[in-house]
């Protein structure tokens, strides 16, 4: 019988948890990234006419729809495959059937920043896994990184349960079999933090303006350890989080 269970990435942990290390779940738009600066923009676009292609919709009900299950479920393409029976991974393929390169933007010296960061680093995203790994590549922080665990493995019960679902969160914090205190979410989307925090792990605010509800949260909410207006500050120890 096949396992109803959570899909493990092809790429596993090269190193093992040693001496009770943390273990970092990354985001990626807008944590590791400014996607908001153009990548959302394009995204946005490709997304629209993948609706619009899938659905045979106009530009405008596909903008609807696209807004409509992106709230709704954290992922459009969870409302097109309940509603509309579309094949997940064709959709976010045509989607994301764009070159990100030229659109990456980033802190300075993140290479240099990360290689100061102790632990296991796997990147836990709602992004299909080529666009991840691209960006990353991009980055050029892609060899710190451990596991990509993207979209494309957050499969339950036959469903696509992406962030900020409960029951991805205690499968991952199951599949790791470390201490969940050792487990760190960085992450610029709130709903995303509270869900983690639920099952016990450790969370990160990457505070960022452009990240839908982030205005009206600028303090630091119960359910999050700790509140950064930067990457660089949790990486480079200038707003520590113990561990």
């Amino acid at each position: 019988m096949k396992s109803q269970g959570l899909r493990i990435p092809r790429h596993r942990p090269r190193r093992a948890y040693a001496h009770n290390a943390p273990v970092w779940l990354f985001d990626l738009d807008n944590t590791l990234h400014d996607s908001s600066k153009s990548i959302f923009k394009v995204i946005d676009a490709k997304m629209t006419e993948a609706v619009a292609k899938s659905l045979s919709v106009n530009d405008a009900e596909a903008n609807r729809l696209r807004t409509l299950y992106w709230k709704r479920y954290g992922a459009t393409v969870i409302g097109l495959v309940r509603h509309h029976g579309i094949h997940a991974k064709t959709f976010l393929d045509l989607s994301h059937d764009f070159d990100p390169r030229p659109l990456v933007h980033s802190e300075t010296g993140l290479i240099r920043k990360f290689q100061r960061l102790p632990g296991t680093k796997i990147l836990l995203t709602n992004a299909p896994e080529t666009y991840a790994r691209t960006v990353l590549q991009t980055l050029g922080i892609l060899p710190f990184f451990d596991m990509i665990w993207s979209i494309d493995h957050m499969h339950l019960q036959g469903k696509i349960r992406p962030k900020p679902s409960h029951a991805l969160m205690q499968q991952i914090r199951a599949r790791l079999g470390t201490t969940p205190s050792k487990v760190i979410l960085v992450e610029d989307t709130l709903k995303n933090l509270k869900a983690a925090r639920k099952t016990g792990m450790r969370t990160v605010h990457v505070y960022h303006p452009s990240t839908p509800f982030s205005a009206s949260h600028r303090g630091r909410n119960q359910y999050v350890n700790l509140r950064v207006n930067s990457l660089g500050q949790l990486l480079t120890g200038r707003r520590p989080l113990r561990v």
